[in-house]
């Protein structure tokens, strides 16, 4: 398949996406917010029209950390309910070959048992912090499980982990909890302020890993069901922040505020599914990853420096 879409094209996630295929020699339409804002039908309905593709990546979302989600959770449910379901129908409508669509670990209950397979999603109400988005992004599962069984349209669902890497969203307002921290140490000297008490696990997923996964899955996979991707290793918040601190240089004193939420307990992902269907395994260490994120970023900070 040569013209390939990716929705949320210019973003975190979509600009490594768009990388990848363009070396295997895709012919790569980036969709971008300022040039196709896809809560609006006729924004969407052009861009099908003006690409044509044969695959389409549906990456594009509105998303954030606890703050974020706390802050918008109208938006967050309208949008990107909204967006996934203007790219399945004109995905139909235009006769896409293959659309492969990212949901979110926020989509599983609050209390999923550990690891998270797939056939628990329905098991239970999301963490409440991230429901509306969790809620919405599981609404699009369910309108590609529904276009594939009436009109035949092949549309796959990947549950990522949580991603990080070069290029992640750092601004402290809206960013999750990697890059957040990475930050906080990076500018501080004294001392980290921390929300909740460390305890919650993560799964972390370095955004290369993420990327490979999401080609073998649409080179190899044609299947209804929802697949988990990850690396399958939970780490706490408080691991986290540790490790963070030591490779950054970040001698100050971590602060845990109480008085704010901790999220969902538990994230770790069953990542077998992906494994035994496409082929697909992490092959990024979280150590390594996080060391690859932070030179990245401060190399960032010098160049703004520079200029």
């Amino acid at each position: 398949m040569s013209r390939v879409v990716v929705t949320g094209g210019g973003g975190f996630l979509g600009s490594h996406l768009v990388e990848r295929l363009e070396a295997d020699d895709h012919d790569v339409i980036v969709a971008r917010r300022r040039d196709y804002d896809l809560t609006r039908y006729e924004d969407a309905e052009r861009l099908f029209r003006d690409a044509r593709p044969e695959l389409v990546f549906h990456l594009a979302a509105e998303v954030g950390g606890i703050g974020a989600n706390r802050a918008n959770p109208g938006r967050y449910w309208y949008a990107n309910l909204v967006m996934g379901a203007h790219v399945l129908e004109l995905a139909r409508l235009t006769g896409v070959e293959k659309l492969v669509v990212t949901g979110t670990v926020c989509a599983y209950p609050k209390f999923t048992p550990v690891p998270f397979s797939e056939d628990e999603l329905w098991n239970g109400y999301p963490e409440e912090t991230n429901a509306p988005y969790g809620v919405a992004k599981k609404s699009v599962l369910v309108g590609a499980q529904a276009y594939r069984e009436q009109y035949g349209l092949d549309a796959i669902y990947l549950l990522p982990a949580n991603l990080y890497g070069p290029r992640d969203n750092f601004d402290l307002e809206t960013s999750h909890v990697i890059p957040a921290l990475i930050r906080k140490m990076v500018d501080a000297t004294d001392e980290v302020v921390l929300w909740g008490d460390g305890s919650p696990t993560r799964e972390f997923l370095y955004v290369d890993d993420c990327v490979e996964g999401l080609v073998l899955a649409a080179e190899c996979y044609d299947g209804a069901a929802p697949v988990n991707l990850g690396t399958g290793v939970e780490t706490s918040i408080r691991e986290l922040a540790e490790t963070i601190a030591d490779l950054t240089g970040f001698e100050g004193e971590l602060v845990w505020d109480t008085s704010m939420p901790n999220g969902q307990p538990r994230r770790r992902l069953d990542a077998s599914r992906a494994r035994e269907l496409f082929g697909f395994k992490a092959q990024t260490s979280l150590h390594e990853g996080l060391a690859r994120t932070i030179a990245w970023f401060r190399s960032t900070l010098r160049a703004h420096s520079a200029r």
